[in-house]
């Protein structure tokens, strides 16, 4: 049974940092492409950033450029997801997730096949 566990939400300040966790479980993500996805209520999944499991190849939406960090640990078979200089827009909750898709549809969360249950984060003004 394929598991995501995520980790590491919180409050902080604008300007801090965070670092959230995605533990994957299950079966063999090595052709899989890992991304992160945040959702505010009322708003539809966003797109944050992405990386092939395989090749370190990374995406990320313009909003995070230069501020967050998507990297992966594949003796733990973790991903994570480093967030520095956060701004109180960056507030939602986080869902990990997986894709064996192609890397044109990376961005689309109707094209993930698994998903974890999602951790807060919430940065205050």
């Amino acid at each position: 049974q394929v598991q995501l566990a995520e980790s590491g939400g919180g409050l902080v300040q604008a300007g801090g940092s965070l670092r959230l966790s995605c533990a994957a479980s299950g079966r063999t993500f090595s052709n899989y492409r890992m991304g992160w996805f945040r959702q505010t209520p009322g708003k539809e999944r966003e797109f944050v950033t992405a990386i092939s499991w395989t090749s370190g190849r990374t995406y990320y939406a313009d909003s995070v450029k230069g501020r967050f960090t998507i990297s992966r640990d594949s003796a733990k078979n973790t991903v994570y997801l480093q967030m520095n200089s956060l701004k109180p827009e960056d507030t939602a909750v986080y869902y990990c997730a997986a894709t064996y898709g192609g890397a044109e549809t990376v961005v689309l969360p109707s094209t993930y096949h698994y998903w974890g249950q999602g951790t807060q984060v919430t940065v205050s003004s």
